[in-house]
């Protein structure tokens, strides 16, 4: 018996509310720093703490948002296989959800103030994606997304402080499995998104990153 449409919006709520206030619990063990022989962690100064909790922050956001898409991309597809793909990448996007929450508590710092603005964008997004242009499209737009993550990750992999491997470890395993999710939606049979569409969505990326560091 297929869910009726107050199922669906109820369903959907419910992960909006429980993925911007809830508390999450990742399936995988959180990414640990080195090895035994390796030094152990230099205290961060408190400039050093402030820059790690604003990236962490703009990390968390992305996982929000990477929730949402997710969501509304599984929300509107008609082919079943490709829902599944959806949601096994929307529970992996939990591990890091948890993981960037629990580190940016362990720096002292807090979460995007404007996290239900993030989640709700990248909800219709996702929505519009898999409504309006199919399914081949909303694929595309997880290819896409997935590589402008990446590149972030790795832009932040720059700017952490060197001492701060708690974070650095995160990061790494999130850009790992970005790329990997990236690579899958092209198997999948993603299309490549005509250019000003990339740098629209390149250019909000921008916005929220930029907002998100201190907001």
């Amino acid at each position: 018996m297929s869910p009726s449409a107050l199922d669906v919006i109820l369903g959907t709520a419910d992960k909006a509310l429980r993925t911007v206030f809830g508390s999450h619990h990742a399936s995988r063990p959180r990414p640990l720093p080195g090895t035994p022989h390796d030094a152990p962690e230099a205290p961060l100064s408190d400039a050093e703490r402030r820059l790690a909790g604003a990236l962490m922050r703009v990390n968390h956001v992305g996982e929000v948002c990477a929730q949402a898409l997710y969501t509304g991309q599984a929300l509107v597809t008609r082919d079943t296989q490709l829902k599944a793909h959806f949601e096994a990448a929307a529970r992996e996007e939990t591990d890091h959800l948890a993981w960037t929450r629990q580190r940016l508590d362990e720096l002292g710092d807090r979460a995007s103030l404007l996290n239900p603005l993030w989640y709700a964008g990248a909800l219709g997004i996702g929505i519009a994606a898999g409504r309006l242009a199919g399914d081949r499209v909303s694929l595309g737009f997880v290819v896409e997304t997935e590589r402008q993550v990446e590149r972030h990750l790795d832009s932040h992999l720059k700017r952490l402080p060197e001492q701060d491997r708690a974070s650095r470890a995160i990061v790494e395993q999130m850009k790992e499995d970005e790329a990997r999710h990236a690579r899958d939606a092209e198997q999948a049979g993603a299309a490549t998104l005509p250019l000003p569409v990339r740098l629209l969505m390149r250019a909000a990326a921008k916005v929220m990153t930029t907002t998100a560091h201190y907001l």
